[in-house]
C-alpha cells in the first residue's frame, strides 16, 4: 500500500517556509536524508517519523497518508470494480489481498477475474489471463451467490471464451461460446470467429443470420422503446432522431424493391414519427409522415408477405419461416392501432383527413 509520506513532509516544510536544509537542522539529520526522503528515495526509520509528525503537529497517520479503509464485503467489491474502471494494476494486488480475506465470496471472485482479464488483454500477458481463467473457474462454483440477473453460466463462458481466444485458443473458444448459444446470443460472435479467425466462411453464415435477425428484431423494440420514453418526456428532437435511424436501417435490409413485413413495419413507425413531428408543431411534416404511412401500408396490404422478413444478407436456408406480429391483422390496422396508442386527437383528425384525401 503506497503512502503520502514524501508529498506530506514536502508539504509540511514548505507550508512552514522551512528550507530542506533548516528541516534536516532541526531535526539533526543530513540534507540529503530530507531530499532523499521528499524524493522517495529512501523511507525515514520509525521514531525519525513520530519525531516529524510531533514536530508538524500532526498524527504519525496523517503525517503517512493512511486512511482507514471500509474493508466490508461490500465496500471490497465495489473498490475492486473501480480499479477495474480505472484500468488501475494496483487492482491486482488488491485482488488478491481480498481472495485471501473472502475466498467464497463470488463478488470477488469475479470483479479479481475481470481485472485479470481486463490488464492481461491489454499487456498480452499469458500469466495474468491465465489467472483470470482460474478465477473465472472459481466464480462458476459460486455462481448460485450472485442476484444479478446479467451474470448467468452463459456470461460467464462469454468472459472465459474471450481469454481462451486472447490465449490463442480459437477452437476452444468458438466451441464453449457454441455451447451456450441458446437465443443465438453469441450467434454473431461465432460467425464473426468462423469467418475471420477460422477461416471457414461457409459454416460462418448461418451463425451471422441468426445474428443479424436477433440485432434486427432488437431494433424493433428498442426503437419503440425509446420512442415511448421520449414521447413520456416531451423530447420531440430524440424521438424523431431513433425512429428515423430505425427506418433508415430497416431500409437497408430490405432484400428486393417490393413490399414485405419490413414495409408493415415501417409504416407503423412513420405513425409514430407523425405524433412527434404534431408535438413539435411540424403539422406538414406530420402530414407527409401519414400519407408515407398510408402509401407504405397500402402496398403491403394488396400482397401480404410474412416470409423470413425477406432480410437481406440472410442465408437461403434461413429464410425459411414465417413472421408473426401484434401490430394488427393488416397494415393499416397497424397504422391505426399505432396513432390511437398516442393518444393524440390532432393526430387522429390528421388520419382521418388524409384517408378521406385518398378516398376522393
Amino acid at each position: 500500500m503506497e503512502t503520502r509520506l514524501a508529498c506530506n513532509i514536502r508539504a509540511h516544510r514548505k507550508a512552514r517556509a522551512l528550507t530542506q536544509e533548516q528541516l534536516a537542522e532541526m531535526l539533526g539529520v543530513t540534507v540529503g536524508a530530507v531530499h532523499k526522503w521528499e524524493a522517495k528515495l529512501s523511507v525515514p526509520e520509525l521514531p525519525m517519523i513520530m519525531e516529524m509528525a510531533d514536530f508538524f503537529d500532526t498524527s504519525v497517520d496523517a503525517l503517512l497518508g493512511y486512511e482507514l479503509r471500509d474493508n466490508r464485503l461490500g465496500a471490497t467489491e465495489e473498490r475492486l470494480w473501480q480499479y477495474h474502471r480505472d484500468k488501475d494494476p494496483q487492482g491486482i494486488s488488491e485482488a488478491e489481498k481480498a481472495l485471501k480475506k473472502y475466498p467464497n465470496a463470488f463478488n470477488i471472485a469475479y470483479a479479481s477475474a475481470r481485472i485479470y482479464h481486463g490488464i492481461g488483454m491489454e499487456t498480452h500477458d499469458r500469466a495474468m489471463l491465465c489467472r483470470a481463467l482460474e478465477l473465472y473457474g472459481k466464480a462458476r462454483q459460486l455462481l448460485p451467490q450472485t442476484r444479478n440477473a446479467t451474470i448467468n453460466e452463459q456470461s460467464l463462458s462469454g468472459d472465459i471464451a474471450q481469454v481462451w481466444f486472447a490465449l490463442g485458443e480459437k477452437e476452444k473458444a468458438v466451441d464453449m461460446i457454441r455451447a451456450q448459444n441458446a437465443d443465438n446470443h453469441y450467434s454473431a460472435v461465432i460467425g464473426e470467429l468462423l469467418a475471420t479467425e477460422l477461416d471457414r466462411p461457409d459454416e460462418a453464415l448461418p451463425y451471422l443470420g441468426q445474428g443479424l435477425m436477433r440485432v434486427f428484431n432488437d431494433i424493433i423494440y428498442t426503437a419503440v422503446g425509446f420512442a415511448s420514453v421520449y414521447r413520456a418526456r416531451r423530447d420531440h428532437g430524440n424521438g424523431q432522431a431513433i425512429l428515423e435511424w430505425s427506418m433508415r436501417t430497416l431500409r437497408g435490409l430490405k432484400q428486393a424493391d417490393k413490399p414485405d413485413f419490413i414495409d408493415k413495419l415501417s409504416a407503423v413507425f412513420c405513425a409514430y414519427l407523425a405524433a412527434f413531428q404534431l408535438d413539435a408543431g411540424d403539422a406538414d411534416a406530420a402530414r407527409e409522415s401519414v400519407d408515407r404511412a398510408l402509401a407504405l401500408a397500402r402496398g403491403f396490404d394488396a400482397a401480404p408477405d410474412y416470409s423470413r422478413l425477406n432480410v437481406r444478407f440472410i442465408s437461403e436456408g434461413e429464410r425459411t419461416g414465417t413472421a408473426y406480429d401484434i401490430l394488427g391483422a393488416t397494415a393499416l390496422q397497424a397504422v391505426e392501432n399505432a396513432i390511437k396508442d398516442a393518444d393524440s386527437p390532432a393526430l387522429t383528425a390528421l388520419l382521418r383527413e388524409r384517408q378521406d384525401n385518398i378516398q376522393r
